[in-house]
């Protein structure tokens, strides 16, 4: 079983995936948290690493290449990322959507700082990433059409889409 969840800062991906991750005994790979731990490696906020990445394609390419080897090489795994659903052909597909004001809100509530800083800050990065994801991989984030299922996670808590989520593995992998 290989399920992708994807989303864009502060959507609920690493929560939901950690959930289910616990649900079916399943490793959850997480792409955000190699981005961030290269980022403090480096000293730079994840902004600036960002600014950085976008001049060194190297940086996405390592990050998506471990991915891709990984979803092509282990069973049983949630590979969670915002192109894990690009780079995991055979996968049941997630993406976990909500507006910027309610990511937002979320990011704030986790991390410290001012709405509007934080707002900037996540307005910048996804620029930033949509910039690179285009360029290196021809990628339009926007578009969700490979993904087998949708969620709006400003609807329902972590709990609820991670039910949701859960019918879904149930019925695609007939447990």
């Amino acid at each position: 079983m290989l399920v992708t969840i994807s989303g864009l800062p502060g959507s609920g991906t690493t929560t939901v995936s950690r959930l289910l991750s616990e649900k079916y005994g399943l490793e959850m790979i997480s792409a955000g948290e190699v981005f961030r731990s290269l980022a403090k490696e480096y000293g730079m906020s994840l902004a600036e690493f960002g600014a950085l990445a976008e001049s060194d394609d190297s940086i996405d390419l390592e990050i998506d290449e471990r991915q891709k080897e990984i979803a092509n090489t282990r069973d049983n795994i949630i590979l969670e990322g915002r192109l894990a659903g690009h780079m995991a052909e055979k996968a049941m597909k997630v993406w976990i959507k909500a507006s910027v004001d309610v990511r937002v809100k979320r990011i704030v509530s986790r991390e410290s700082g001012s709405f509007e800083d934080k707002l900037n800050e996540t307005i910048e990065r996804e620029a930033s990433e949509a910039i690179r994801y285009k360029t290196i991989y021809n990628i339009d984030i926007n578009d969700l059409s490979v993904y087998d299922l949708v969620i709006d996670s400003r609807k329902w808590d972590q709990f609820q889409i991670a039910d949701i989520i859960s019918c879904a593995i149930d019925h695609t992998f007939n447990f």
